[in-house]
């Protein structure tokens, strides 16, 4: 790990997240609807962070859950929901375990970026003997084809790889996968995101090689290759 990491809850000033009921509706529209998530389902999210999301499936009435950091003050802050289902280590060793038996969605929000390309294809691989029959993968990672993706790629001196649209699928292509569909988030208010809207219609209207989302951040869902 970089030295930058024995900094890391400082610079992130780690606090117990909220689960308000507008958080719950944007992680609907954001990854529960597009992923066709079940209660049923078994759920393993590497680089799970604070916990907000572990929290969320606990909501959703999940309880096959498996959440995983290598950061050890994450447990001073993961929510009381989500507190059974956190493990503190390293993902890829824990992704190698046997034992850890098989799940129908692996989440990585914010982890990709954190690893070499060889890093991430490593990861990815593994993941994907993780996955059960008929699983998915769901990324979220800074877009690094828009200009407002920048701030957030280069804001974060641990992140290693920028992705776009086009270099998504490549990783997906070469570790077994199909990039089934990327999309943007679904934050911001209502007017924001018309305000968005608009301007990207413009910029789209005239430039000559508009990216192909212009959203800072964006979602990906991966299916494994038969």
């Amino acid at each position: 790990m970089s030295g930058f990491y024995e900094s890391y809850g400082r610079y992130k000033q780690y606090q117990t997240p909220s689960l308000s009921k507008k958080v719950i509706k944007r992680l609907d529209a954001e990854v529960w609807i597009p992923a066709s998530c079940q209660a049923a389902h078994r759920f393993l999210e590497l680089g799970c962070g604070t916990g907000q999301f572990l929290a969320y499936l606990a909501a959703k009435g999940a309880t096959a859950i498996v959440g995983v950091d290598h950061d050890p003050e994450l447990a001073q802050v993961i929510p009381e929901t989500a507190k059974p289902f956190f493990q503190q280590g390293d993902i890829l060793k824990l992704i190698e375990d046997e034992l850890l038996g098989l799940f129908d969605r692996v989440l990585l929000f914010d982890v990709l970026e954190h690893f070499s390309p060889d890093e991430g294809c490593t990861l990815l691989k593994a993941v994907r003997r993780r996955l059960a029959p008929g699983g998915k993968v769901v990324l979220k990672v800074p877009n690094a084809a828009s200009p407002w993706g920048i701030q957030y790629q280069y804001g974060d001196l641990t992140h290693k790889t920028a992705y776009t649209p086009l270099s998504l699928r490549q990783m997906a292509e070469a570790t077994g996968f199909t990039l089934d569909e990327f999309y943007a988030p679904k934050g911001g208010s209502p007017r924001r995101r018309i305000t968005e809207a608009l301007l990207n219609g413009f910029l789209r209207w005239a430039l000559s090689s508009p990216p192909d989302l212009f959203s800072a951040n964006m979602y990906g869902i991966l299916s494994a290759r038969g």
